[in-house]
């Protein structure tokens, strides 16, 4: 799975490496579920928008129908939560495909003495692409006070959230040695495709990437709360 990611390199980097606008960037050490983060969405592939870790359909009666970190390559035409968004046929709300830079994720190995963490990128440290799904979801409408309520006036919350998946595959013979899945990354000139072609042409993409291409290395047990975020985290440690 890949339940915690990094993305600290400069905007600068992140606009011309990925031919997009950047907005409001706020580099991470240690993004965790739940945080609103910088995404690439299908509807919008020219510029980073920030969209809540942890997909919840536009179905969901509440949260907790929600809050999907990871989404199985395999079953995603399949399963009700992210069926729509691959084939990118939302209903009332939007839902599609979307990509997820980053610059490393992090995977947990029970060892002596507890789990440790690893850090798992790209052998040139470049960012990288992870192929992920997005959706809108309108919290169900609640009365907000009692005049409202006497009045009859429809002041109902409706407020719609954006949330996004990171896809899984299996993994590579390198994290393979750490987790049973790992994050789909794409090769740049991919990442088109994800957004925009057919779910036979999305679907081929979903495979793991080559592992003589990445590497990966145990740092601090700091990394473990997500918060803590600084730049500590992503320094090798001595086991």
């Amino acid at each position: 799975m890949c339940g915690r990611y990094s993305l600290f390199v400069s905007a600068e980097k992140l606009a011309g490496k990925f031919d997009v606008a950047v907005e409001e960037y706020q580099p991470t050490y240690n993004a965790a579920p739940g945080q609103e983060l910088p995404v690439v969405t299908d509807d919008a592939p020219d510029r980073l928008r920030r969209l809540e870790w942890g997909l919840i359909p536009e179905w969901a009666e509440s949260r907790t129908d929600g809050g999907h970190i990871n989404a199985r390559a395999e079953t995603l035409a399949s399963k009700r939560s992210f069926r729509d968004a691959f084939e990118q046929t939302g209903g009332d709300l939007a839902a599609g495909r979307c990509l997820v830079p980053a610059d490393g994720f992090y995977e947990w190995v029970e060892e002596d003495g507890g789990k440790q963490p690893y850090r798992v990128g790209l052998a040139d440290d470049e960012p990288f692409l992870m192929a992920g799904l997005w959706a809108q979801w309108r919290p169900p409408t609640t009365q907000t006070g009692l005049d409202a309520f006497a009045s009859g006036e429809n002041t109902a919350e409706t407020e719609i959230v954006e949330t996004f998946t990171i896809i899984t595959t299996e993994p590579n013979d390198l994290v393979g040695e750490l987790h049973h899945r790992m994050a789909v990354i794409l090769a740049d000139e991919d990442a088109d495709r994800w957004l925009t072609g057919s779910t036979d042409e999305a679907q081929e993409l979903l495979r793991p990437y080559p592992d003589d291409e990445m590497r990966a290395y145990p740092v601090s047990t700091a990394v473990n709360d997500p918060a803590n975020d600084r730049p500590e985290l992503v320094e090798p440690i001595e086991k």
